[in-house]
């Protein structure tokens, strides 16, 4: 007889992790079931050719495009899920992101709940995963109900006078919310060191506030809480109405196995939970399971990303680059009237980072050449909002293959953006004609095998017939079906979506012990 659970968590990351953690202290039976395994503390998580080069970590998962081409996702399958490379800047999704939204490429659809309702758990999450930062810098900033509970992270010298030059010419640049256990103020009690290698490395000595650390690993110190690891879930059954799952069918060290529930959870990553939910159609869903709106899969989003470096003409020796950001073209500006997005910096850029993310650019290039780019290296991060199509989806071909069709749209506000910081960079004491294309953990433009950021792909809302889910995530289907990772999103903004992705787990998390009483 298999045994029972109040609750299946599928999945481990930043939804389906704090939505244990939030669970974890009432007592009720939860069991998370994670594709991966631990992420090994090795030397290679901090050894950039082995993370880009070599892609050590990356799935050997082969999924393909809309014209039936195969390629590598980027994507990573441990316990913590993509927030163990994350450059955990936990941004709040704008007050203005929760509405309806006029872009230069068509319209972002409001969310059926407003930022009031975040807000409480914005702050619990941002408490809970330790975020440092200061309100008021940012003019965008939404209302908080507190400060952050960390002091923001310091900037090194250059980028404090990146930070400087920024406020010359009138701009209002603000320290990155960062997601770290740093105490610059105690440094002995301090877990962060401030190295290179936090955005698209695993952090080798547990200091990024990832999932697995802050959620996960505590979670599971409760007797009620059960990890199971390399567990890879296929499909969901249900009883002969339809509405309940019954079973939750999985893959364990090459054996079919099922686990029961009383509530079940997704929170696999926008592809792979619209993957599970097709992948689980019957005589009641033939279209694959909580999809009678034909919704599921659909209107995948990933954000406009351009990562390029630019050429300072002084030394740059930062080490933690990631701490400052720019959303003063957010929402669009006197000359352009539509939104544009966030500017951000990414991860100290160093030679074994290009030989990976540009293999055939930088094949004939020498190391020491090299060198001097990455030395004199201002890593730039520019995020525009990629706006939800029906068109832009998730399907399965017949032998259950994942196909990720995706045209690209809403492309001008990025070239409105790229051409303002660019016409800025020789204030900002760099060469305004040396601009370097590069990424972390995605290529340049970022194509779509670049999965970070995904969502949209379950999209919750109060119409069943153009939603999947209702507003706490509940399929409209199904009675105790849950989705808690991105692909909720009706909408994605320009900032990075985990903050909330926590956030709304949080929130589920309330309504779900409500329901367990």
């Amino acid at each position: 007889m298999p045994e029972q659970y109040d609750v299946i968590i599928v999945g481990s990351g930043a939804g389906g992790g704090t939505l244990a953690h939030r669970l974890a202290p009432s007592g009720k039976r939860v069991l998370i079931l994670e594709r991966g395994d631990w992420l090994p503390r090795e030397a290679e998580n901090w050894d950039a050719a082995a993370v880009f080069v070599a892609n050590r970590y990356i799935s050997a998962d082969q999924w393909f495009d809309g014209n039936g081409k195969a390629f590598q996702p980027q994507v990573h399958y441990f316990v913590g899920g993509a927030t163990k490379f994350y450059g955990a800047a936990l941004y709040r999704l704008r007050e203005r992101d929760f509405g309806e939204l006029k872009h230069h490429g068509g319209i972002s659809p409001a969310w059926p709940i407003g930022y009031d309702v975040m807000e409480p758990y914005y702050t619990l999450a941002e408490q809970l995963y330790q975020v440092h930062g200061a309100r008021g810098e940012d003019p965008t900033d939404p209302p908080a109900s507190a400060p952050y509970p960390y002091p923001p992270v310091s900037h090194e010298p250059r980028i404090q006078q990146l930070f400087d030059d920024m406020a010359a010419v009138g701009l209002h640049p603000f320290h990155s919310p960062s997601g770290v256990m740093l105490d610059e103020a105690n440094p002995a009690f301090s877990k962060c060191i401030r190295c290179a290698t936090c955005d698209g490395f695993p952090c080798l000595v547990h200091a990024k506030s990832d999932a697995d650390v802050i959620a996960v690993r505590p979670a599971i110190e409760n007797d009620t809480v059960t990890l199971l690891r390399n567990t890879h879930v296929r499909r969901l059954e249900t009883d002969a109405s339809g509405r309940t799952v019954t079973s939750v069918v999985a893959e364990v060290d090459g054996t079919e196995q099922r686990f029961t529930a009383d509530v079940v959870v997704l929170s696999a990553g926008a592809v792979n939970s619209a993957k599970i939910l097709l992948a689980s159609a019957g005589d009641k869903h033939p279209n694959g399971l909580a999809n009678s709106s034909d919704q599921v899969g659909r209107n995948y989003v990933f954000h406009n990303s351009r990562a390029f470096l630019a050429v300072s003409t002084e030394k740059n020796d930062t080490r933690f680059q990631k701490t400052l950001g720019l959303n003063d073209y957010y929402f669009g500006d006197a000359d352009f009237d539509y939104p544009m997005g966030n500017l951000q910096m990414v991860g100290k850029s160093s030679a074994p980072m290009y030989r990976g993310e540009k293999p055939v650019e930088t094949a004939l290039a020498p190391s020491f050449a090299l060198r001097d780019v990455a030395e004199h290296a201002v890593d730039f991060w520019l995020s525009v909002e990629d706006l939800p199509d029906p068109d832009n989806r998730v399907t399965l071909d017949r032998d259950g293959n994942v196909h990720l069709s995706y045209t690209p749209n809403n492309q001008e506000p990025m070239e409105q953006l790229y051409k303002r910081t660019k016409k800025h960079l020789s204030s900002f004491g760099m060469h305004p004609h040396h601009l370097i294309p590069r990424s972390v953990y995605m290529k340049n433009d970022i194509p779509v095998a670049g999965c970070a950021h995904q969502a949209g792909t379950v999209r919750f809302g109060h119409d069943p017939a153009t939603s999947v889910l209702d507003i706490n995530c509940k399929a409209h289907d199904v009675d105790n079906l849950y989705v808690v990772d991105t692909s909720f999103f009706p909408s994605i903004g320009a900032v990075n979506p985990a903050l909330t992705a926590i956030a709304n787990s949080l929130r589920v998390g309330d309504h779900l012990l409500e329901r367990l009483g």
